[in-house]
């Protein structure tokens, strides 16, 4: 399968939201020398995320390549980025040319914002789903994992990322590659504490 997906980062971006789907598509695309999954960020500097981890972005915004995959994070870093017309615009030129737009957690509110997601469904992490429906013209979801509305596909908080990475895995790929990617991870959720042990 050739692949090319492109994770934006930035400053306060929550770890999971990007690190999940990362290891999705990597698992995906493993030996695969025509796919990549990068890293790409407002500037080539490091980039400290919400809860400390460090991560070096293989490209800036001006620098990133084409990809046929974007994933935008969430995380409290999302809230400055709400009003940045340089990051807006450049998710508005990304969509032009992207097969998928996707987010995980708050980053929803990007697209939003942007208008991306302009008149979509979409879904945001659970203490979210207020503030989203203020940011622009959308129908937010509840209680799902994550929603897709043309090529925009958004993720609840966190985790579900995950989910949705291996839901496009199977869209892009066909449903035995996400099965064998999810296989791979040893993705099998089994949460402490959800039931008498």
């Amino acid at each position: 399968m050739k692949l090319r997906v492109g994770i934006l980062v930035f400053e306060g971006a929550e770890e999971l939201d990007f690190v999940g789907p990362w290891e999705v598509f990597g698992m995906a695309t493993q030996g695969e020398e025509e796919s990549s999954v990068e890293l790409i960020a407002p500037t080539p500097e490091p980039v400290r995320c919400a809860k400390g981890l460090r991560v070096i972005p293989d490209a800036t915004l001006e620098t990133a390549g084409a990809h046929d995959v974007l994933v935008i994070p969430g995380g409290r870093g999302v809230r400055a980025l709400l009003d940045d017309e340089t990051m807006l615009s450049w998710l508005r030129e990304r969509d032009a040319s992207t097969t998928w737009m996707t987010s995980v957690c708050t980053g929803s509110g990007l697209l939003v914002a942007s208008g991306v997601a302009a008149g979509r469904r979409v879904t945001t992490h659970w203490t979210w789903t207020e503030t989203l429906r203020g940011l622009g013209d959308c129908e937010v979801l509840e209680g799902v994992r994550y929603v897709r509305d043309g090529k925009v596909v958004t993720a609840a908080g966190v985790s579900a990322g995950i989910d949705m990475a291996l839901w496009l895995v199977g869209q892009i790929a066909g449903v035995d590659a996400a099965r064998e990617a999810q296989r791979q991870m040893e993705y099998d959720p089994a949460p402490p504490y959800a039931a008498e042990v």
